[in-house]
């Protein structure tokens, strides 16, 4: 009688909560597919906005073939990943995904963003309002006004590897955090190219850039601009070049603002109109280690620092 009244209840339980009994841990979409399918490999849905609401938390949502996905708001830990074959969301007058679910970690791999710059361009590619973590990986972003904009409500950590940020009207990736966020970044083996700033982060900001490219982006290659709070920056071992073309004044690496700081080694900086700026009681701090040559101004770090 006990066993018969616990399946009772738990029969009851998940017919109240039916579209959580049903949602799995792994989901799939196809060029083919429909949103009326329960999502699995033998009946993909045909959109990433359809799948999700058929994935549980913290599953992966997988791509079968090559197709475009449509755009998505994300509120709940999840995995999309295009794998081999070409997943890609087309984004015009929106943005491309949203982030904002207090908490979560989302993971964006082997994708393509696409602004259709053409008709209406895109608003961002991925947009981060709210969530613990987000992470892109061998994710191509392009013909948005803002690439990526990472602007967390509380702390929160961006990582990209191995990816790349083109095209955009605006900013290739914008770190904004909220009036009471943090951002903590990370990236590697990154492109951020043909924008009109490729890398600029703001108050609350601490990020770290390895084995990367900002080139031929109009204004500046990468700022850090403060208002009122510290912004950090660390740029290894990468080229920041032919930036500031459509700018006499853009920089490849500057510091605005008296709390805004970024730290320089290994990095070949040429062809900016100014190789390095300090600006407004920025500061730069150099290793000794950078090839700073063939700017129109090649500009002086504010520091020196020594390896311990």
């Amino acid at each position: 009688m006990r066993t018969v009244l616990l399946y009772v209840m738990a029969t009851i339980l998940c017919l109240a909560t039916s579209e959580a009994c049903a949602q799995a841990t792994r989901t799939w979409v196809s060029g083919v597919g429909d949103d009326a399918n329960p999502c699995s490999r033998t009946a993909p849905c045909k959109t990433f906005a359809g799948a999700i609401s058929k994935t549980a938390a913290s599953g992966v949502i997988s791509v079968l073939d090559p197709g475009g996905f449509g755009a998505v708001t994300i509120s709940k830990s999840i995995t999309i990943d295009g794998g081999g074959a070409e997943g890609s969301t087309l984004a015009s007058s929106t943005n491309g995904f949203t982030i904002n679910g207090a908490g979560i970690t989302v993971r964006l791999r082997n994708l393509t963003i696409e602004g259709a710059p053409v008709t209406s361009p895109g608003l961002n590619g991925v947009r981060f309002l709210q969530g613990k973590a987000l992470l892109l990986d061998n994710v191509r972003i392009h013909d948005f006004g803002t690439g990526v904009l990472f602007s967390p409500a509380a702390a929160a950590r961006l990582v990209i590897n191995d990816s790349i940020i083109d095209n955009s009207s605006g900013i290739g990736l914008l770190i904004k955090p909220g009036a009471a966020g943090f951002a903590n970044v990370s990236l590697d083996n990154t492109k951020l190219n043909n924008n009109l700033t490729g890398l600029q982060a703001e108050d609350r900001s601490v990020v770290s850039m390895r084995n990367s490219f900002a080139s031929h982006n109009g204004n500046n290659g990468i700022i850090a601009s403060c208002t009122s709070e510290p912004v950090e920056i660390s740029i290894d071992n990468s080229q920041i070049t032919n930036n500031g073309l459509e700018s006499a004044s853009g920089s490849g690496v500057r510091s605005n603002g008296a709390l805004a700081s970024i730290v320089i080694s290994e990095n070949l900086i040429t062809g900016n109109p100014r190789g390095i700026l300090a600006s407004a009681g920025g500061d730069i701090f150099s290793f000794g280690s950078n090839r700073v040559v063939s700017n129109t101004f090649d500009g002086s770090p504010t520091g020196v620092l020594t390896s311990r």
